[in-house]
């Protein structure tokens, strides 16, 4: 069976997070809904307490995606030691776009004064995104059409939680609508960007990829998202969710030998602390090999998974000959999971 993607000559020789500077409690969100709340008879604090989120970040008012993934873009180059024009693509894997035309990569393209010879899209899966962009990065590579690549990611949260406030705070919110659009309040925004090359110089942590699976029947409209709103069915995501990590990973493990205690660390597409336990104790990992950043940067979307690997090298988590497995759900919904020897 295919969908598995596999490399011997890929190494990660750049990797950088910017964080969003304003820090939004869920006590905050909370209290500006605060009547809505008392009216639905819905108890304070809930939002915390079911999510495991205290708090998220959003950017300075009017920070387009193209600006900041542009800002990790710049530092992931210069830690990878990559000359400029060298980079042979640019793939922007964001959810948040600075418009429908032009691509917002060819906007980081610009920013970047990358060469004209660098191929640049936009690459859309939601929160799978990033992981997309490196396995296309390094099918790029090990085709021998450039010799590096960069995936950047750059999540805007603002427009979306201040219009569903708006939303909840009227009089004709409900109880349904409050559950429905609950998971909004939950995200975040960042910056993330790595740097692909091919592993015939000094240097880099290899990429290996992983494998890929769809179960896209009947769980299209489970989670839906547009600029100003993303409502979800939660625990339908969930169970799905669960239903195809698991099958995935058995395919995983069965196709590549993965063992589980080998792997000192798993960067998860974090959502919620509900739905990160759920990956640990479906799949027989080690909760405690899983780093926590929901709890102070929410979902940050397809920027979540190398942020996570980011923060963990930058803790001293992730060392030199580390196993790390990259692991992630979307919506439609896909499950992906990658390993890194770094």
């Amino acid at each position: 069976m295919r969908a598995a993607q596999r490399y011997d000559d890929v190494v990660i020789t750049g990797l950088a997070h910017v964080d969003a500077p304003h820090r939004v409690t869920s006590r905050e969100l909370e209290d500006r809904i605060a009547g809505t709340l008392g009216r639905l008879r819905i108890t304070p604090g809930l939002l915390e307490k079911l999510s495991g989120i205290a708090e998220r970040r959003v950017w300075d008012e009017g920070t387009m995606p193209s600006e900041v993934a542009a800002r990790a873009g710049e530092d992931a180059l210069a830690r990878s030691g990559v000359p400029r024009h060298e980079i042979g693509a640019l793939i922007n894997t964001s959810v948040s776009r600075d418009h429908l035309e032009p691509s917002t990569a060819s906007i980081v393209h610009g920013r970047m004064e990358l060469p004209p010879e660098a191929v640049n899209f936009d690459l859309g899966n939601a929160c799978l995104g990033f992981l997309n962009g490196m396995n296309l990065v390094s099918t790029m590579i090990e085709r021998g059409e450039i010799d590096h690549g960069l995936v950047v990611a750059g999540e805007t949260s603002r427009f979306a939680m201040e219009s569903t406030l708006a939303r909840l705070a009227g009089d004709e919110a409900t109880r349904a609508m409050f559950h429905e659009q609950f998971a909004t309040l939950t995200v975040g925004s960042g910056a993330v960007a790595m740097v692909l090359s091919r592993a015939d110089g000094p240097g880099g942590h290899r990429y290996l990829g992983g494998l890929g699976r769809a179960s896209t029947v009947g769980n299209s409209a489970l989670c839906v998202g547009q600029a100003d709103e993303m409502r979800t069915d939660s625990s339908g995501l969930l169970a799905a969710g669960m239903e195809l990590a698991g099958r995935a990973w058995k395919e995983a493990v069965a196709a590549f030998g993965w063992d589980a205690a080998s792997y000192d660390v798993y960067c998860l597409h974090q959502v919620s602390k509900v739905h990160t336990r759920a990956v640990s104790d479906q799949l027989g990992l080690d909760h405690d090999r899983f780093p926590s950043q929901f709890p102070l940067f929410g979902n940050i979307g397809p920027a979540g998974v190398p942020t996570v690997l980011s923060k963990a090298v930058e803790d001293g988590v992730v060392t030199d000959g580390s196993r790390v497995m990259l692991m992630g759900v979307g919506s439609g919904i896909n499950a992906a999971a990658a390993e890194v020897l770094w």
